[in-house]
């Protein structure tokens, strides 16, 4: 039982990183789509997309203790 266990959280686990890997890189492409255009608050959406996952990432592995 304890094994099952464990893959079920590795499988959590490796689905919210690739979730956050996801919307890292629309906010990269937000970003990147709004310097390319001129539009000022994409660019802007897509700074606030990729901090708020890098600075989310950084919380999360503080609190898993690594």
């Amino acid at each position: 039982m304890t094994g099952n266990k464990e893959r079920q959280e590795i499988s959590v686990v490796g689905r919210l990183l690739s979730l956050e890997a996801l919307i890292f890189v629309m906010g990269a492409a937000c970003l990147v789509y709004g310097l390319a255009t001129g539009t000022h608050w994409k660019t802007v959406l897509g700074v606030i997309v990729v901090l708020a996952v890098i600075l989310i990432f950084r919380f999360c592995r503080r609190c898993r203790g690594e």
